[in-house]
C-alpha cells in the first residue's frame, strides 16, 4: 500500500509543441497539506487538470492513493475533491440551495448541505443568494462543494487568489482544521510562499514544468542558511584577513562583510580578532532571507 496520496513518475505533458509538465515526479504524503508552488504559467494548473484527468496523461505515470487513474478514473475520483481556478456557482441561487443541488447530482443526503455550512462557517449566510457573496465566502463554498462527498483528498488551485487578509485567514484556517481534525490530504497550490509557509506541512516548487524542489517545511528553511554581516571601516581588507584565518567570506563590499553565522560565539570570536587587528567594527548583526527571497532565488536560475 503507497504511503502517498498522489505520486507522479516522470511526468510529461504538451500543449502541441510547448512542454508545460517535464519530468514531474511529485510525492505527496498521506495526511499532509502539500503546498504546490509556482510562479503564474509554471504548470501547476495543468498538473491539477491531470491529477483530475481532466487533462489525460500521456504515459501511466499518475497514481491517486496507489492507482493509476487512466485505468482507474471513477475509483479514483470518487475519493478526490477539488476547486479549480473558479468554484461553480449558481449566483441566482443561495448557498444552501447549491450543495442541496449538488447533493441532488451525487445522489447523497441533503443534510450533507447544513453539515457543509457549518463546516466552512457559511451557516448565517445559507439562505442568501450567492451573486451577494464576497470572494471569500464564494471561496469557502466552493470548498463546501467540493468536500460534500467526503473526499480523502482535495485539491485547491491558489484557492486564496484575488482575496483579502480576511479571507486568506479563514481559508488557511480551513485547511488546518480539514487536515488535523478530518485527516484529509490537501494540495494547494499558490505563487505565494509566505502564504503556504504558515499551513504546509510538506512544499514542492515548480517552474517551467520542472520540480526544482521538494520537501518538508523543515527541509526547505534549512537551505535558507543564516549570514553574519560585520560593518567595518575597511570591507576588501577585513574579507582578506578572515579568508586568511580560515573563515568562509561569502561577499564583501567597501564596509561590509558576509560570512556564514554559525554561532554567536565565534560572532565574538570574529568581533574580537578583527578589532585585535585594528579594524573598526561598527555592527554585527545576523541577516536572513526572507522565505520569498529563497523562492525566487531557487526559480530564478531556471
Amino acid at each position: 500500500m503507497s504511503s502517498y496520496a498522489i505520486e507522479t513518475v516522470d511526468l510529461n505533458f504538451k500543449f502541441g509543441n510547448q512542454v508545460v509538465v517535464k519530468d514531474l515526479s511529485l510525492q505527496v504524503p498521506k495526511g499532509s497539506i502539500y503546498g504546490f508552488l509556482g510562479p503564474n504559467g509554471a504548470g501547476k494548473t495543468t498538473t491539477i487538470k491531470i491529477l483530475l484527468n481532466l487533462l489525460k496523461s500521456p504515459t501511466d505515470s499518475v497514481f491517486v492513493f496507489g492507482k493509476e487513474i487512466n485505468h482507474n478514473r471513477i475509483a479514483i475520483l470518487k475519493k478526490v475533491g477539488a476547486l479549480v481556478e473558479q468554484p461553480a456557482i449558481y449566483g441566482h441561487l443561495t448557498g444552501k440551495e447549491n450543495l442541496i443541488n449538488r447533493c441532488i447530482l451525487l445522489g447523497i443526503s441533503k443534510t450533507k448541505a447544513n453539515e457543509m455550512l457549518q463546516l466552512v462557517d457559511l451557516t448565517a449566510a445559507a439562505n442568501k443568494k450567492t451573486k451577494e457573496y464576497s470572494l471569500g465566502m464564494k471561496q469557502r463554498l466552493g470548498i463546501a462543494l467540493a468536500l460534500i462527498s467526503d473526499p480523502e483528498l482535495l485539491l485547491l488551485d491558489e484557492p486564496t487568489n484575488g482575496l483579502d487578509p480576511n479571507g486568506i485567514i479563514e481559508i488557511r484556517n480551513l485547511m488546518v482544521e480539514l487536515a488535523t481534525k478530518y485527516q484529509k490530504t490537501i494540495l494547494v497550490s499558490s505563487h505565494l510562499l509566505a502564504e503556504i509557509e504558515r499551513v504546509a506541512t510538506h512544499v514542492g516548487i515548480i517552474n517551467k514544468g520542472s520540480l526544482l524542489f521538494q520537501g518538508t517545511i523543515s527541509a526547505l528553511q534549512q537551505l535558507n542558511k543564516p549570514i553574519l554581516e560585520i560593518v567595518v571601516n575597511d570591507g576588501p581588507g577585513a574579507a582578506a584577513f578572515l579568508r586568511g584565518n580560515g573563515f568562509e567570506v561569502l561577499a564583501n563590499d567597501e564596509s561590509v562583510v558576509s560570512v556564514p553565522f554559525t554561532s554567536p560565539g565565534d560572532s565574538g570570536k570574529i568581533n574580537t580578532i578583527l578589532i585585535q587587528q585594528g579594524f573598526i567594527v561598527t555592527a554585527l548583526y545576523q541577516q536572513k532571507k526572507d522565505l520569498e527571497d529563497l523562492f525566487l532565488e531557487i526559480t530564478k536560475n531556471n
